[in-house]
C-alpha cells in the first residue's frame, strides 16, 4: 500500500501545524539535505513547453529514496479559471523500485519554496533585516512572508502588485496574523527601505519588475519568479552587480535571472554555503541575489518531511496502487483467479 495525502488532508495538516512551524521545520530538513548535496543524482528538470505554458517532471534520487514532482506553469490560467501552478509528487524505495508515498504538491510546493527562500535568506540577508518587500502578491506571497517571519523575525511588509485584487487579498490574509503591511504604488517604492526584496510574478516574459536604481547596497534579493526560459524579473544590470547564489547552475543558466548573463558569469552554489564550504554574505554593503528556480532535491526533502510528519496519523490514507501477486512471476494469476480470461 502507498501512503497518500490528498488535498483536503494537506489543508488540514497545514492548518493544524501552521505555515510558520512547517516552514521552520522544512528549513532544518533542507539544510540537512543541502549539506549532503553530493549524495543526490542531479539533472535539470524535464520540460514540455507549449504556447500556453510548461509541464515538467523534476526527479532526483540518493541511495535510499527516489522522488519526482509533476508540475505545470501556465501564466494565463487565472484568467481562464485555473491556477497558474499545480503539482503532485511521489517517493519510492530505491532497493525495489516500489512507490511508497504520494501527495498533492500545489500547497506543498508553496511551503517548500518559502522554506528554501528562508534558508537562503538566513545566510544571505543582513543579520539586522526586519523589512521585506514583496513584488508580486500572488499565490506565493503569504507563504514567503510567514516563512521569513519564522526564520528571520520579519513582520514589516511593503507590497506592490499590478493587480489591486491580489494586493487586497494579501492584506486580508496577513494583516490579521500580525504583519504590518504597507501597500505601495510601484515596485521601486516597495523596495525603498526594505532589507529583503522578494520578486514573484507570473508573466512569462523577459521583464524588469524592479529597476536597478531601486536596489540599494546591502539588500538581499530573493528572485523566485524567473523559473523558465524567456522569463526574468530583474534588471540585467542588477544581476551583473550582485553576488549570485543558485541551486543547480546547469538549470539556472537556462531558466533563472542569469539566463541572459554571459555563460561564464560567476555564481555560488547555495549548497556549498549551507555545507560551510563557502561564505554567504560577507559585508553589510553587499547586494546578494538568490536566483531560485526550484530544484528536485527541495521537492524530495519536502515530501520526506511531510511523509515523516503524517506517519501514523489520519492526515494520510492508503492507496492500492501497485499490483502485488503472491507469486511475483505470476501477474496474470491476479486476473485469472477471478474468472477464466479469454486471450
Amino acid at each position: 500500500m502507498v501512503q497518500f495525502v490528498d488535498v483536503q488532508n494537506m489543508i488540514r495538516w497545514v492548518t493544524d501545524r501552521g505555515v510558520g512551524p512547517i516552514t521552520a521545520g522544512m528549513v532544518t530538513a533542507l539544510e540537512r539535505d543541502f549539506a549532503r548535496w553530493r549524495s543526490f543524482d542531479k539533472s535539470a528538470r524535464v520540460a514540455s513547453h507549449s504556447p500556453l505554458g510548461v509541464i515538467e517532471l523534476m526527479p532526483t534520487s540518493d541511495s535510499e529514496t527516489y522522488g519526482f514532482k509533476y508540475v505545470n506553469g501556465h501564466p494565463s490560467n487565472p484568467a481562464r479559471g485555473f491556477q497558474t501552478v499545480t503539482a503532485f509528487g511521489v517517493l519510492a524505495d530505491v532497493h525495489n523500485g516500489y512507490p511508497t508515498f504520494l501527495a498533492e504538491m500545489t500547497l506543498l510546493t508553496a511551503l517548500r519554496t518559502a522554506a528554501t527562500s528562508a534558508m537562503a535568506a538566513k545566510r544571505l540577508a543582513r543579520a539586522d533585516s526586519h523589512v521585506m518587500a514583496l513584488i508580486g502578491a500572488g499565490s506565493q506571497a503569504e507563504f514567503q512572508s510567514l516563512a521569513m517571519r519564522a526564520s528571520l523575525g520579519i513582520e514589516t511588509l511593503r507590497v506592490f502588485d499590478v493587480d489591486p485584487r491580489a494586493t487586497a487579498k494579501l492584506v486580508r490574509n496577513l494583516a490579521p496574523l500580525g504583519f504590518d503591511v504597507t501597500v505601495c504604488d510601484s515596485a521601486a517604492e516597495a523596495a525603498r527601505g526594505a532589507d529583503v526584496v522578494t520578486t514573484c510574478t507570473a508573466d512569462k516574459q523577459n521583464a524588469v519588475v524592479l529597476p536597478d536604481e531601486a536596489v540599494r547596497p546591502g539588500v538581499h534579493l530573493n528572485a523566485i519568479g524567473g523559473d523558465c526560459p524567456g522569463k526574468t524579473e530583474l534588471d540585467p544590470a542588477t544581476v551583473a552587480r550582485a553576488d549570485v547564489f543558485v541551486e543547480f547552475p546547469e538549470q539556472t543558466r537556462v531558466e533563472g535571472e542569469i539566463q541572459n548573463q554571459p555563460p561564464d558569469s560567476p555564481v555560488t552554489e547555495l549548497w556549498r554555503v549551507v555545507a560551510g564550504e563557502l561564505p554567504g554574505r560577507t559585508s553589510d554593503d553587499q547586494v546578494t541575489l538568490f536566483d531560485s528556480v526550484g530544484f528536485a532535491i527541495e521537492d524530495v526533502t519536502a515530501l520526506k518531511y511531510l511523509r515523516d510528519d503524517v506517519a501514523g496519523t489520519d492526515y494520510a490514507t492508503t492507496l492500492d496502487l501497485v499490483a502485488q501477486p503472491d507469486d511475483p512471476k505470476d501477474l496474470f494469476g491476479l486476473v485469472a483467479a477471478r474468472r477464466p480470461v479469454d486471450a
